[in-house]
């Protein structure tokens, strides 16, 4: 159904008076009701007039990561997050997060170190992720460190729990491992 001639120029009143943090605003409140369409389209409008908006291509790197799965381009959304607005604590976890699942060792050791001298970022949870992708790695020994580093600054106890959880895994691996190398020897 084509729109009124007042709806049309209430939209063009609209999209020329909000401002950019209006707009932001207005696409995190699309993207909390599953907007993501609208959502998508107002991030991507918000860069066309200031590609500097960091936190633009932060939720935008949120959304092709969990929601449309294209990992090339999250990755670049949290990547340019972090070179536009690199104290921004938030973009820390999701940006490790998705080179941990993507296996990018240097990737992962390099934003580990970054995301740990950022005030505000979830240190215990930088360190889980660290400990995770070790653990993909079959690094027990940096595992444990890591998730024992993590234990030491987690305040959450669903996050400890979580932790602990881990821990107890990575030890029953390094158990494991010696066992099948005693008998190995025999």
């Amino acid at each position: 159904m084509p729109e009124s001639r007042s709806n049309v120029i209430i939209k063009i009143f609209m999209d020329t008076y909000y401002t950019i943090e209006e707009k932001y605003l207005q696409a995190i409140e699309e993207v909390c009701y599953g907007e993501l369409p609208k959502a998508l389209h107002l991030l991507k409008e918000i860069i066309d007039n200031d590609a500097l908006y960091a936190r633009a291509h932060f939720q935008l790197g949120k959304i092709y990561y969990y929601e449309i799965k294209d990992y090339q381009t999250a990755g670049f959304h949290f990547k340019t997050c972090m070179e536009l607005e690199p104290s921004f604590p938030d973009n820390y976890f999701h940006y490790l997060s998705l080179l941990v699942f993507l296996n990018m060792e240097k990737q992962v050791a390099l934003i580990v170190e970054k995301a740990l001298n950022i005030p505000g970022v979830n240190i215990a949870a930088i360190y889980e992720l660290q400990g995770l992708f070790s653990k993909k790695s079959k690094n027990w020994t940096s595992a444990l460190t890591a998730y024992q580093k993590a234990f030491i600054e987690v305040t959450v106890k669903d996050q400890k729990e979580k932790i602990e959880q881990s821990l107890e895994r990575v030890r029953e691996k390094m158990r494991q491992g010696i066992t099948y190398q005693y008998h190995l020897a025999e």
